[in-house]
């Protein structure tokens, strides 16, 4: 007979600066199981400037089984000029494989609903990978649906460098 998995206490807590490798670590792993390791351009230094700085733009969670750090949620305020309120647009969640179905995705998300509440957030948003079922069966699952009407777009590179360049040109003229 196998001895039943130890049930270590869960925690979720806001991260801090001392956070940083763990968190920078876990990004790499993110990006690694979604296939887009070659994708990642950015360091740890970088990523603490928004996490951590004096003009931070985002927050992390951190969740730990016992003392071990498994999973973190990135995430920052975002709007909704419909409803005059703010929201939370959750950028990365993840939770290491070997951690997962033992409840640390849905602290966090519980833990992110909480800080829409404190804060008066309307609403908690997120993107998922279309080929990643299991995630949407798990958010599906704590009641969240997917936005049919609408698609996400992304500029970026030498598509953003060109029309911030015509934006350039055109206060030249003006």
């Amino acid at each position: 007979m196998t001895a039943a998995p130890e049930r270590l206490p869960l925690s979720v807590r806001l991260a801090t600066s001392d956070d940083m490798e763990i968190i920078w670590s876990l990004v790499t792993q993110l990006a690694e199981f979604e296939a887009l390791l070659a994708a990642v351009r950015g360091d740890a230094p970088a990523l603490g400037e928004l996490l951590f700085g004096p003009d931070a733009r985002a927050q992390a969670l951190i969740a730990a089984l016992g003392s071990e750090a498994v999973a973190m949620a990135i995430f920052f305020t975002s709007i909704s000029t419909f409803l005059g309120r703010p929201g939370i647009y959750v950028e990365d969640l993840f939770v290491l494989p070997h951690q997962r179905s033992r409840g640390v995705g849905t602290a966090l998300m519980q833990a992110l609903a909480g800080l829409c509440e404190e804060r008066g957030a309307a609403r908690l948003e997120w993107s998922v990978l279309n080929w990643n079922r299991t995630a949407i069966g798990f958010y599906q699952g704590l009641g969240a649906s997917p936005l049919e009407d609408w698609t996400t777009y992304r500029m970026e590179g030498e598509s953003l460098s060109r029309l911030a360049a015509a934006a350039a040109r055109r206060r030249a003229v003006d």
